[in-house]
């Protein structure tokens, strides 16, 4: 990084002090002072984490640094839509009102500091009201800002340029709500140098609020990719909070105390291998599998995780338990492209979402019926008011299994239900017809409707995802310290262009002399599985349980099949083996596949009971892997 001025170098832990440092010693310096490991713990994987979290860290967790992780694509959605109701809104106030505001004299006795994307499309709102809370609390806290992620100031510039989808490759939509690059963690970095207690980011990669730490305490350089991957995977095992320590977990009967459970640590070494763990006496559970199921959450190809300082590679990461926790080594780094990925949200009209409780036999047949009977009722209004129709509509009944489609294994239907109705139309009053028509099926419909869950619905902006690229040097980005701000820029020598890594589709491994037998098992007494999303695609990772079940799920579990399996969640106009892409991740004895346009529009866009496919992985785990021989046999050594 080209960092200019006074540098803050840490001579020991905790202790700073204010150096002329050129950039050709920053590494001496940093090595310097690498008498221990650093230890990072995650507080929030989410907006709406448990509170809970920060105490035990800062407690018990014996922190160097402590993160805050809550942004996602609808987090920064809903984020935008309330600043636009209030321009003094646009940040998560949970990370000062409750996460941490109540323990800022905890953190600054025990030298612990901290850093949060919480800034969301305000950083400098949160700043304040956390400036704010020490001045309150008595503590002397300086809080670093970053900023630079939002575009909308170039947004005409933008749209004149088109800036295509990353996916459908539609050019950006006029109606643009909102506009933010993930930016890296050399800016993080650079603050913590200055001696920043708290760092506070809008849109950043996850994972950057842990690399920016290990920057700032080890030196590390551009050209230290391998450890600027661990790092980063250091980061992206942590940053979901507790889904590393037991939380999601597939094998969920096994996983001890939800109520206290622990949340995830990682203790990184200069050399970049490092140990997933979490603080004592708390519930939860780490071990390879926890650990393996998070590191394939929502993520691609894992042969080039793209982020804005380095690109990883996972395909020969390793795990290895022991007493602590989970040893993580061998990933690989590769250099940092141009660009940085920019997620765009724009208005695309109204939904509303219907949820109503029926019981008594055949619940999921009378359920369906209500729901169509509300959606005929409501296009006859429309006609008659000269509406047009509903531009998308969504029925399930829940429990039904509707979202298992060929695969549910109910005959009659559930004793009860839930009926999900979700609708989009551009016209909101449209919708608020449709609200009002609800309440009428409790008379007139099917006997056994109970309840409208939460009233009648109200319509709500629907917010469509846009992903582009732009180069790093359009972002303008930003840092100030306690108000003192300087513009941050990096040296780009080792950047290279994004189509770097617009990798050919992995060959498919072809298994060969596998033994065969009469047992047939369902993936979950083979494997792990965790699902989740990137925009309108969905990741479902897969684990064997045991190496020699690998090669059994690398024949069963194709592309076709896995496209065959879920073709019910594809739009009807595409070819569900189109949208399939399988990759091998060997190390972990790992498959993830990606179900492209699978999500119904993802996100806040999306009319379904799981806009983000959380269940998906769980869904595959009923797949039937034939002809094996004994399992027991197989994995006896």
């Amino acid at each position: 990084m080209a960092y200019l001025g006074t540098r803050m170098v840490r001579l020991s832990p905790r202790i700073f002090t204010d150096i002329p440092l050129p950039i050709s010693c920053r590494r001496y310096f940093a090595a310097e002072s690498q008498q221990n490991n650093v230890r990072i713990g995650c507080a929030s994987g989410f907006w709406g984490d448990t509170p809970t979290a920060a105490p035990q860290l800062i407690h018990n967790g014996n922190l160097d640094f402590l993160m805050f992780d809550y942004l996602s694509e609808i987090t920064m959605s809903l984020l935008t839509a309330a600043r636009a109701k209030r321009p003094e809104f646009g940040y998560a106030p949970d990370f000062v009102l409750f996460a941490l505001g109540p323990y800022l004299n905890e953190i600054k006795s025990k030298g612990i500091r901290v850093l949060s994307n919480a800034g969301g499309i305000n950083p400098e709102g949160c700043a304040m009201a956390m400036r704010q809370a020490a001045k309150k609390a008595g503590v002397d806290l300086k809080v670093a800002v970053v900023t630079g992620d939002d575009l909308m100031p170039i947004k005409e510039e933008l749209i004149l340029s088109g800036k295509p989808d990353m996916k459908s490759g539609l050019p950006l939509p006029k109606s643009v709500h909102s506009m933010n690059a993930y930016l890296g963690a050399g800016p993080i970095a650079r603050v913590l140098d200055e001696g920043a207690d708290v760092v506070i980011t809008g849109r950043c990669a996850d994972s950057s609020l842990a690399l920016g730490p290990l920057m700032h305490t080890f030196g590390w350089q551009p050209e230290d990719l391998d450890q600027l991957a661990a790092g980063s995977l250091a980061g992206h095992l942590i940053e979901c909070g507790a889904q590393a320590t037991g939380g999601t977990y597939t094998d969920w009967h096994i996983v001890p105390d939800w109520h206290n459970i622990g949340f995830p640590i990682a203790e990184v070494s200069s050399s970049g291998s490092f140990l997933i763990t979490k603080p004592p006496n708390t519930g939860g559970l780490v071990n390879c599998g926890t650990v393996a199921e998070q590191m394939l959450y929502e993520i691609g190809d894992p042969r080039a995780y793209v982020l804005p300082d380095v690109v990883c590679d996972f395909s020969g990461v390793t795990l290895k338990e022991v007493k602590q926790g989970v040893l993580v080594s061998g990933v690989k780094g590769k250099p940092a492209t141009d660009s940085f990925k920019v997620s765009a949200t724009y208005l695309e009209g109204y939904k509303a979402t219907a949820v109503c409780c029926v019981g008594g036999p055949r619940s999921r047949e009378k359920g369906k019926k209500t729901a169509e009977a509300i959606l005929k009722r409501c296009q006859n209004i429309f006609k008659l008011l000269k509406i047009k129709d509903f531009t998308r509509t969504h029925i399930q009944v829940l429990g039904g299994e509707d979202t298992y489609g060929p695969h549910a294994s109910l005959d009659d239907g559930p004793r009860e239900g839930v009926i999900w109705m979700s609708v989009h139309h551009s016209d909101k009053k449209a919708l608020e017809l449709f609200s009002r028509e609800i309440a009428a099926a409790g008379t007139g419909m099917a006997p056994g409707l109970t309840s409208i869950v939460g009233g009648r619905p109200k319509p709500s902006p629907l917010l469509h995802l846009h992903s582009f690229l732009v180069k790093k040097d359009i972002c303008k980005v930003n840092i100030s310290v306690d108000g003192k701000a300087e513009a941050y820029s990096e040296a780009s020598d080792s950047w290279v262009p994004s189509s770097t890594y617009d990798y050919a589709d992995q060959p498919i491994s072809h298994v060969s002399d596998l033994a065969t037998g009469s047992k047939n098992y369902r993936l979950e007494d083979l494997a792990l599985t965790r699902s989740g999303d990137k925009a309108n695609s969905c990741n479902v990772g897969v684990i064997a349980r045991h190496p020699a079940l690998y090669p059994y799920l690398k024949q069963a579990l194709t592309s076709l099949t896995v496209a065959s399996y879920f073709s019910h969640v594809f739009p009807a106009d595409l070819n569900p083996v189109d949208c399939v892409k399988r990759y091998e991740v060997d190390g972990i004895c790992g498959l993830n596949f990606i179900l492209e346009n699978s999500l119904g529009g993802g996100g806040v866009a999306s009319l379904r009971s799981d806009p983000q496919g959380k269940a998906y992985g769980q869904m595959l785990l009923d797949f039937v892997v034939r002809d094996m021989p004994d399992m027991a046999t197989l994995t006896q050594n």
